[in-house]
C-alpha cells in the first residue's frame, strides 16, 4: 500500500483590524431633513412673539419687533432660507451697505425666510433691543440679541415658519 503525504495545513493567526464607523456624507442632510420636519417656527404677529416647537412641544417663546405700517410682516407658511452669522445690512431705502459690528441694525444673526427677489425678511438681532415688541421694522423680526442667537440654533434650512396674524 501507498501511503500519500498530504500536505499539512498550519493555521496562522489573523489580525483583524476593527472598522470604524465614518460619518457618511448624508448625514448632515438628513440631521437637516429630520428639524425640518420635526422643527416649526410660528409668529404670532398681534402677540409679537415667536414660538419654536419640536414636535407639538414648544420649545422656547421669544418678543419680536415687527412690521411697522406700509413694511407689514407677510403672513403665510415659508422656510427657513438663509441662515447668516455677522451678516452685512443691505438698507432696502438707500441701498447703503452696513458691514457687521455694533453699528449693524441685524445684530449678529440672520435667518432668512421670505424674498421677492429684491428683499428679503427674515428673523435677526438688533442694536436696538428697547423696540423689541413694537411696529418698527421694515418687515423683518427684530430679536434681542441672545434670542435670536438661540433661535439660530434651533432652526435649520428648510424648518417651516408660519406668520399669522
Amino acid at each position: 500500500m501507498f501511503s500519500v503525504a498530504r500536505p499539512r495545513l498550519e493555521l496562522k493567526p489573523v489580525k483583524i483590524k476593527p472598522k470604524i464607523a465614518l460619518a457618511s456624507p448624508v448625514t448632515p442632510v438628513l440631521t437637516k431633513a429630520i428639524a425640518s420636519i420635526s422643527s416649526r417656527v410660528v409668529v404670532d404677529l398681534s402677540e409679537a412673539r415667536v414660538y419654536s416647537y419640536w414636535g407639538n412641544q414648544l420649545q422656547a417663546s421669544y418678543p419680536v419687533a415687527v412690521g411697522q405700517p406700509g413694511w407689514e410682516t407677510p403672513t403665510g407658511t415659508f422656510k427657513v432660507l438663509q441662515k447668516r452669522r455677522n451678516p452685512i445690512w443691505l438698507q432696502p431705502i438707500t441701498g447703503d451697505l452696513i458691514p457687521n459690528g455694533p453699528n449693524n441694525p441685524l445684530g449678529d444673526r440672520w435667518i432668512s425666510f421670505w424674498s421677492d427677489g429684491r428683499h428679503r425678511i427674515g428673523f435677526h438681532g438688533t442694536n436696538k433691543e428697547h423696540l423689541v415688541g413694537q411696529a418698527v421694522s421694515h418687515g423683518c423680526l427684530r430679536m434681542r440679541n441672545a434670542d435670536v442667537r438661540s433661535l439660530y440654533e434651533q432652526v435649520s434650512v428648510g424648518t417651516p415658519v408660519i406668520v399669522r396674524q
